[in-house]
């Protein structure tokens, strides 16, 4: 039975998924993005028919597998552009540690500026990691671990949301620059959404996203103790 539920949500979000990105396709504004526009209609589907989270993820589970092999293809388009990265290595240790500081940083000062609660603030701190990195980390400076997950996917959406825009508004038009902020800022999500700029700005936000992840678990417990 179990099996059978299981194939049949794998069938609705894929399902879902493939209309959101023919949508995309044809009407390619960022608010559109079909992660974004996919949950948007899962989400109250569930709700509306009582489906709980622990049987949608029979199914979901089998995807989630699947997450794995998918960041690891990221490896391609760095290896075809090495060279390149090679060459701006220095760069892009220096922004991705900087954009790493500002992500910790915002998380908390945002916490204070709204006086919020601090368990809901030590969740906040990872926010701009990979999701298994950031519940691992919030864990270790007392956050809840669950909330850092809806955090993580909340900056993930909200970067390939609004990224383009962002972009725009400042005129950035450089490979690395683009590259780079995605995958600093919106990790895995963004650096899916950045690859549609190009393989270069594909690579540069893979790189981007591994070393925030690791520049984040050094500064994080730092800077917690601290501002908090």
């Amino acid at each position: 039975m179990n099996i059978v539920i299981g194939i049949l949500f794998i069938i609705l979000t894929i399902a879902v998924y493939y209309g959101m990105k023919c949508l995309y396709k044809r009407f390619p504004h960022p608010l559109l993005v079909p992660i974004a526009t996919s949950t948007i209609i899962i989400v109250p589907f569930l709700l509306f028919s009582q489906i709980s989270y622990h049987t949608y993820m029979i199914g979901g589970n089998w995807i989630d597998e699947l997450l794995g092999p998918a960041v690891v293809s990221f490896a391609i388009p760095l290896y075809e552009q090495r060279k390149i990265v090679r060459e701006n290595i220095v760069n892009i240790l220096t922004s991705v540690f900087i954009g790493a500081l500002i992500g910790i940083v915002s998380g908390l000062l945002l916490g204070k500026i709204f006086h919020i609660d601090k368990m809901l603030a030590l969740s906040l701190a990872a926010k701009s990691v990979t999701t298994p990195v950031a519940m691992d980390l919030t864990e270790i400076i007392g956050g809840t671990p669950a909330l850092a997950a809806v955090y993580v996917i909340l900056a993930g959406i909200f970067g390939a949301i609004f990224g383009p825009m962002l972009l725009r508004m400042l005129k950035v038009k450089r490979s690395l620059s683009i590259g780079l902020g995605f995958g600093t800022a919106a990790h895995g999500i963004g650096t899916a959404k950045v690859i549609e700029y190009g393989k270069l700005e594909g690579a540069v936000s893979s790189v981007s996203m591994t070393l925030s992840a690791i520049f984040t678990s050094i500064l994080c417990p730092i800077i917690v103790s601290i501002m908090l």
